[in-house]
This record gives C-alpha cells, sequence and structure tokens, in this order.
C-alpha cells in the first residue's frame, strides 16, 4: 500500500486540483452544475489515470496484473473518499455544490437531497467505482505491453 500511495502523489495533486476545481465552478464561479461537472469529474479522471498508471506500471516498473489492479483500485478509493468526504461536507454545512447535487446522486433535478441519500449513494459508489477501476486497471496492464521495451 505504501508503494502505491508514492507511486500515486502525482495523481493526488491532481486530485486536490479536481476537488478545488470542483467547488469553484459551482460555488464561486456559479457554473450550473449541468455545464460544469463534467469539465471536471473526478471519476473520469480516475478512470484514464487508473488506464495509464496500470500501462506504465507494466511497462516501465514490471507490475504483474494483480498489482497493477491493486494500484489502480488505490486510485478509485482515495478518490471516493475525497467525494464521499466533499458530499457529506457540503450537505451538512448547507452548501449546494456539484457533490451533493441531485443529479450527482442520482437523483432528478431540484429532488430533496437527505443525508441518508448522501451516504447511501456515496457508499454505493465508492464499491462500484472501486470495482471498475480495477478493471480498467486489468486493461490498462494488458495495453502496457504495447509500450516499447525498457533499456537496460
Amino acid at each position: 500500500m505504501d508503494e502505491n500511495l508514492k507511486l500515486a502523489r502525482p495523481y493526488l495533486v491532481l486530485l486536490a486540483i479536481l476537488t478545488v476545481g470542483r467547488f469553484v465552478m459551482g460555488n464561486v464561479s456559479g457554473v450550473p452544475f449541468e455545464k460544469g461537472s463534467d469539465k471536471m469529474s473526478i471519476v473520469i479522471v480516475t478512470l484514464v489515470s487508473s488506464i495509464l498508471y496500470a500501462a506504465f506500471a507494466r511497462g516501465f516498473l514490471g507490475y504483474r496484473m494483480w498489482d497493477a489492479v491493486k494500484l489502480t483500485m488505490t486510485l478509485a478509493v482515495c478518490a471516493q473518499i475525497v467525494i464521499f468526504l466533499s458530499t457529506v461536507v457540503s450537505q451538512v454545512a448547507g452548501v449546494q455544490s456539484y457533490f451533493n447535487h441531485p443529479i450527482a446522486l442520482n437523483q432528478p433535478p431540484g429532488a430533496p437531497v437527505s443525508l441518508g441519500l448522501v451516504l447511501g449513494s456515496r457508499a454505493f459508489g465508492l464499491v462500484v467505482n472501486t470495482l471498475l477501476n480495477g478493471i480498467a486497471g486489468a486493461l490498462g496492464w494488458a495495453l502496457g505491453s504495447l509500450l516499447p521495451a525498457r533499456k537496460s
């Protein structure tokens, strides 16, 4: 796990930038959720990062598939914890953000959002997105065979 977190440092910086960016776009700049959420999607960036991290971990670090999957699932857990905490903080503080917007929680626009709904939705996302990133990691690991061989 320590090794994975060391490798994840650039991703974690990107995750912090995206998190702040989502708050700024929705709360400071006032960009509507429908227009801005996909511009700074933590889930999409994590999936793409998982594919690339796994490919390069195989190609340049000699990772086996399971090691690459664990690495990408680590990225996903970090992202989902940030999303979970950002959503709970937004909800408890009474701030409407991109994190607790009804659409982000798979609810119709304008629907009331309770803390129970937030917790359930984000817990589901933690499990599902971690598994999806594991699959993306396996795909990335397979694509890693296309990278050029390391020079000694």
